[in-house]
């Protein structure tokens, strides 16, 4: 069976969700994607957080997000797993990838791009919401959330792989880095993208 790398709607149109835990590579994945299929990045970070860390309510969330996702007819990539928008992104997706790496791969680069971030290198994850080293070494912190978050994430995606499935008529698959899934799927892209 040869399954596209990314299946639309048949229309030529692209609603992609990018899902996985944090630092696993999915604002980088989706930046690539939308620059590929020329239709927005939205980062759920940027629509859920708000200055000093505030959190909107998930009426609110969803609001915003219901604004991102109608702005342009060809579609859109979303980044973030949206845990507080309900089934608001999954009724409209196309698409949708699972980064899964594992662990030991991504964990440096969380820690790297922490460090960037606290060096005021690269932007912080949301404008106004600054991370201090106290955030970042704490038990609440980025790093922290990342580790302990692993297995819960692998466990809820793996469930909802198995019930939505590229393989099984579903509109999900997942990309292990290490494996050398994403490299091949982005072959795969450029090559459906070439032929269309």
């Amino acid at each position: 069976m040869n399954i596209p790398s990314l299946l639309g709607d048949g229309q030529g149109n692209y609603r992609v969700h990018v899902v996985g835990n944090s630092g696993t590579g999915k604002s980088t994945v989706s930046a690539y994607i939308a620059t590929k299929l020329n239709v927005p990045h939205i980062s759920l970070d940027k629509l859920f957080w708000g200055p000093g860390w505030a959190v909107p309510s998930d009426d609110e969330f969803k609001e915003r997000i219901s604004a991102a996702i109608t702005q342009n007819s060809k579609g859109w990539v979303i980044d973030g797993n949206g845990s507080h928008s309900g089934t608001l992104i999954s009724d409209h997706a196309t698409d949708v990838i699972w980064l899964d790496p594992p662990l030991w791969l991504y964990l440096p680069r969380i820690c790297w791009r922490t460090l960037l971030r606290l060096l005021n290198i690269i932007p912080t994850c949301a404008e106004g919401c600054i991370e201090t080293w106290g955030d970042v070494l704490s038990t609440q912190g980025i790093i922290w959330y990342c580790i302990s978050h692993h297995g819960h994430c692998k466990h809820k995606f793996s469930e909802r792989l198995a019930r939505t499935s590229i393989t099984k008529g579903g509109n999900m698959r997942r990309l292990n880095e290490w494996d050398g899934d994403l490299t091949m799927w982005k072959a795969g892209l450029e090559e459906m993208l070439r032929t269309h």
